[in-house]
């Protein structure tokens, strides 16, 4: 079960067409040149013993454009970088602890938002503005969120009043993601743990039911979907991952997806890839789980900007489909999630369980009149399914007569009235508020690109221009170059060739890995140094990288040995403790490569774990932060 090879830059711009006869062999030819291409981007043959000695940016960006001819074809996407989110070269901010789809882009959010001062005009073109200018409201928000009490069946079955934010910025996500609204419903909910909670409350878990998942880390979300199948008596069962190169035991799960046919088979959750180890799955396996009778959740937020596209929904056509969406790349990454339900699917929910997690999104500019009517929308929604399946416009009459009681409704009732066409339901009410208020926040509405005139999701067109070539080949670059990189650093005077600087886990330099790498880091005495201590360095390098626990970890016979000295037992966080929960794996830092990450941050990731060459580098930072009185800041 090999996923496709789609045909990348280097297989196209190297062999040319061939005979489809002949196109297994162009695939191995491709993928054995690129590793050796990987090999020669850095000296061959050498080791770095010594980070003070570590050949320069320029000199190391010269040998991968030699070993890749075809990465400067990627130029596109420095292009983007340098007028769209300049505030990665101005901060010299490395980001590299998150992966999904950017909305919006930094130079889309900070127009209208700065003020020249007096000795200076403010710029329109998409250079970065001058320093002279002078920020104001760095931290506002494209839209906010609000929570509506709904149940998820309710939701997807009849919708409700619907902002015109959420209208096109639905139509916008499904259009990026390949998505047919024929085939599909789609809820907003406020991140990855809220969509599996709504969706594992809302499915008939039961003894009868099984849930069975496809993670080889540990994952908070779907920790919590576990928690409530098991609270409703469902059998769980997880995956397991072989070691070294963690692959999933394709024996096991085949044999877990064929389960006895008298029993309801349940939910199967499945990620194309490990957003951790960089691990990629065929998905067929979810056309293996469709044949024995589970239902398929599948979740696409570790895929980079594109990989939709490679998809073929319209074959697979998993019953539910959950990703994550970020407002802007390099920032605080809050957005929101999307969850897909296929609409024949819809019928198969409960039909009254009404769960948080579900949201609309909110104007900013709108957001007090919005909040006006929060309390009011909350009471209302909270009504029995029964209710609003019978009679919606009851619905419709019964929040109307509730705002009636409010002084606030009785004014916006009289001006109403006022109007050349009579105001006579919620809807137009709303709808009419939403234009009286519509001077009021034109300035604001102006310096975003939110208006109800257009929706401008610069972040996403910027995937659609690149498109999956150039990102998926220039990621593929990139995470192989780090990896190499990584694996050449060496303690000096080391005798032992398994105590190197870093260790790799998951696939190591591949063609068809994901744009993610799961590493850490090991003093000379073999000692691994603690990935939270080297995340925290990091940060103080204005680096930001994840953690991580790797867990489901397969030995065979022949690694019992390494087994003993590898696993270990995480009981920290409250989650865990609650649930009396001991997992075994292995703490890992995580570095994940988007759409516009470039060589740079490579070359500055790799200088910086190079540091951990020197014996005292640690000892070293403690020190020097404590001569700089960052008390608050320790080791």
């Amino acid at each position: 079960m090999q996923s496709p090879c789609f045909k990348c830059v280097w297989c196209q711009n190297s062999h040319g067409d061939k005979n489809p006869t002949s196109k297994i062999s162009i695939i191995i030819t491709c993928h054995r040149e690129f590793v050796d291409a990987v090999a020669s981007s850095i000296q061959p043959n050498s080791q770095f013993t010594n980070h003070e000695c570590l050949p320069s940016c320029a000199q190391l960006f010269a040998n991968l454009t030699e070993a890749y001819p075809h990465y400067c074809q990627t130029s596109l996407a420095d292009e983007i970088r340098a007028d769209e989110y300049y505030h990665l070269s101005v901060s010299k901010h490395v980001c590299l602890d998150y992966i999904g789809n950017g909305l919006f882009s930094y130079y889309q959010k900070q127009q209208g938002k700065y003020q020249p001062t007096d000795d200076s005009i403010a710029s329109s073109s998409s250079a970065p503005p001058p320093s002279t200018l002078q920020f104001a409201s760095l931290n506002e928000s494209f839209f906010n969120i609000s929570y509506k009490s709904v149940s998820l069946r309710t939701q997807l079955l009849y919708g409700g009043q619907e902002t015109d934010l959420e209208c096109k910025m639905r139509k916008r996500i499904m259009k990026y993601m390949n998505i047919s609204k024929h085939d599909y419903s789609m809820v907003f909910t406020a991140n990855q743990s809220s969509a599996f909670k709504l969706l594992a409350d809302s499915y008939p878990f039961g003894p009868n039911h099984n849930l069975l998942t496809v993670y080889d880390y540990e994952n908070e979300a779907v920790e919590g979907m576990i928690d409530s199948a098991k609270n409703k008596g469902a059998r769980v069962v997880s995956a397991e991952f072989s070691w070294p190169n963690l692959r999933i035991n394709s024996r096991k799960l085949r044999k877990m997806l064929g389960v006895k046919k008298k029993k309801k088979r349940g939910l199967f959750v499945f990620p194309l890839q490990s957003k951790v180890t960089g691990t990629r799955y065929s998905y067929q396996w979810m056309n293996t789980a469709q044949e024995n009778g589970w239902h398929v959740l599948f979740d696409a937020s570790a895929l980079g900007p594109k990989d939709m596209e490679t998809l073929g929904l319209s074959i697979f056509q998993p019953d539910f489909l959950i990703c994550s969406f970020f407002k802007v790349f390099g920032e605080n990454p809050s957005g929101f999630c999307c969850l897909f339900v296929k609409n024949s699917s819809i019928s198969q929910l409960n039909k009254s369980y009404t769960s948080l997690g579900i949201i609309s999104l909110v104007p900013v500019a709108a957001k007090s009149f919005e909040d006006k009517y929060a309390s009011s929308s909350a009471a209302a929604s909270t009504s029995s399914e029964s209710d609003q399946e019978n009679s919606a416009e009851f619905q419709e009459i019964k929040q109307v007569s509730y705002q009636e009681n409010s002084a606030e409704f009785q004014e916006i009732k009289q001006v109403s009235d006022q109007e050349s066409e009579k105001i006579t339901t919620l809807f137009e009410i709303l709808n009419w508020g939403s234009k009286s208020n519509k001077n009021k926040y034109k300035k604001v509405e102006s310096k975003t690109s939110m208006s109800s005139d257009k929706l401008e999701c610069r972040g996403l067109d910027q995937a659609d221009k690149l498109g999956l070539i150039l990102t998926s080949s220039r990621a593929r670059y990139l995470i192989n170059w780090l990896i190499n990189a990584l694996t050449r650093l060496q303690h000096p005077h080391a005798e032992d060739i398994h105590h190197p600087l870093v260790k790799i886990y998951g696939p190591k330099i591949h063609f068809n890995r994901g744009p993610v790498v799961a590493f850490n880091v090991f003093d000379w005495k073999g000692q691994k140094i603690d990935p939270t201590l080297v995340q925290k360095l990091a940060d103080r390098n204005n680096i930001s990288l994840s953690c991580a626990f790797l867990q489901h970890i397969w030995f065979s016979k022949m690694y019992d040995d390494e087994k003993k000295t590898i696993l270990e037992t995480l009981t920290s966080g409250d989650h865990n403790i609650q649930r009396g929960k001991l997992n075994c794996g292995v703490s890992v830092i995580t570095a994940s490569i988007g759409m516009i990450t470039n060589f740079e941050d490579m070359y500055r990731l790799w200088s910086f774990i190079a540091r951990f060459l020197d014996a005292d580098f640690v000892e070293k930072e403690r020190w020097r932060y404590k001569a700089l009185n960052q008390t608050t800041i320790e080791v």
